[in-house]
């Protein structure tokens, strides 16, 4: 019976496997992209009802003025690839919310959110295209949906996948709220893994070069990220993200790639 349910999962999770843009990975996402839609639609509107926007109508110009720059990047990265149908469904949003945590994240659907506690570190338009790229990168790539879906066959096991999902929806809500679970405290949220925060740095330098923007300018973001944390960042081998030096000298190394490719 054990081998049966082995062999049923790995063919669940063979068929359920998808390929992120750009870096060609493949992935583990069995969540369905129309569930993932429908529930980044009801939390994202959830949080900025119990949230407060910014009233700075600059910044807020600023945010959704580099949003757009950047959604039109992706829009037009997916048609040159044949892919515009993946971003369909997508209903962009841009907001500004007052905050003091250093933090800006991407619902799937193109839901964003930035804090005003990074706008210090982003400095200006480019540092902010640097951010914003970096968090709509793991929408695009799904990231999440993989996430949920780890969760949900640590969970759930050989029950049926497909059954779990309508069957056990708190399941799933729950799985949501560990890996998007904006406002919860530090270390409630399933954490990116290495792969993927370095997959997100990836295709964030090829969304901002597509849309104008230096790439160059990456290196002097992490660099202040690195400087804001105070030493107080535990060591890589511990860590689910890479260490500042291996991210900054990454980034350095996909530069050239990425301007030879995508500048405009």
């Amino acid at each position: 019976m054990s081998r049966l349910i082995a062999v049923l999962l790995v063919s669940v999770t063979l068929s359920a496997c998808s390929t992120v843009p750009v870096t060609g990975r493949s992935q583990l996402n069995l969540i369905p992209g129309s569930s993932m839609l429908s529930m980044s639609a009801q939390q994202y509107g959830t949080f900025l009802k119990e949230n407060k926007l910014s009233q700075n109508q600059q910044q807020v110009a600023t945010v959704k003025r580099v949003g757009s720059r950047i959604q039109d990047a992706v829009e037009r990265y997916f048609a040159s690839s044949g892919l515009q149908d993946y971003l369909k469904k997508y209903k962009w949003e841009f907001n500004l919310v007052e905050d003091k945590q250093v933090n800006a994240w991407c619902m799937p659907g193109g839901k964003v959110v930035v804090y005003t506690g990074i706008l210090p570190v982003a400095q200006d338009d480019t540092g902010l295209a640097v951010v914003m790229g970096h968090e709509i990168a793991h929408a695009i790539a799904e990231h999440g949906n993989e996430r949920m879906s780890q969760g949900l066959l640590a969970q759930l096991g050989g029950t049926a996948l497909a059954t779990a999902l309508s069957t056990q929806p708190d399941v799933t809500r729950q799985l949501w709220m560990s890996v998007y679970g904006v406002g919860a405290q530090y270390g409630a949220l399933m954490p990116y893994g290495r792969m993927q925060e370095s997959e997100a740095d990836h295709l964030g330098l090829v969304f901002m070069t597509m849309a104008g923007y230096d790439p160059n300018s990456a290196v002097t973001f992490w660099e202040r990220m690195a400087a804001q944390k105070g030493g107080k960042a535990p060591p890589e081998f511990l860590s689910t993200h890479p260490a500042d030096a291996t991210r900054i000298a990454n980034i350095k190394r996909l530069i050239p790639e990425v301007l030879a490719k995508y500048r405009k």
